[in-house]
């Protein structure tokens, strides 16, 4: 690796640990030239994602997009934002895990509906909302059955 300095090609590992995450290596080096040290990440290479929407369009993935609508999911709601990072990172690495090169945003989109009914019922009929384009109330009424069914508690539990 070239000293940043004065460039030359000639420095050595001085002290190596993992990042805080785990998936990175810091590693602090020192120039055998000029004696300056400076620190490099050492990271797997990853394959870029490609997310194939409804439409056919095409576009990288971006964890963002993923973020912001948990947070919008689970806005005013008890769901901690870290508790949110760790959902987006998980679902981040299921989908490397899968080494494909292009996700339907379908099954993205589904992973993240599992992740949120786990946490937060609410939540999760919130972003079921817009990502299936509920187009009523009797739509948002059959999902809420839905979870009841699948949570095990019925209409008759729920007072209604």
């Amino acid at each position: 690796m070239k000293c940043p300095y004065c460039e030359n090609p000639d420095t050595r590992v001085i002290d190596s640990r993992p990042t805080e995450e785990g998936f990175a290596i810091r590693r602090r080096r020192e120039c055998d030239g000029c004696a300056k040290r400076f620190t490099t990440y050492e990271k797997v290479e990853e394959i870029p994602l490609m997310v194939v929407k409804k439409d056919g369009s095409r576009e990288a993935f971006d964890r963002n997009k993923i973020l912001n609508g948990i947070i919008k999911a689970c806005e005013k709601r008890p769901v901690p934002a870290a508790v949110i990072d760790k959902i987006v990172s998980e679902i981040e690495r299921g989908l490397n895990n899968m080494m494909e090169k292009e996700m339907a945003s379908a099954l993205i989109g589904q992973f993240v509906m599992e992740h949120l009914k786990e946490i937060d019922e609410v939540a999760y009929v919130r972003f079921a909302s817009v990502y299936r384009q509920f187009t009523d109330v009797n739509t948002f009424i059959s999902e809420i059955e839905s979870l009841l069914k699948s949570s095990g508690r019925g209409r008759s539990e729920s007072g209604s």
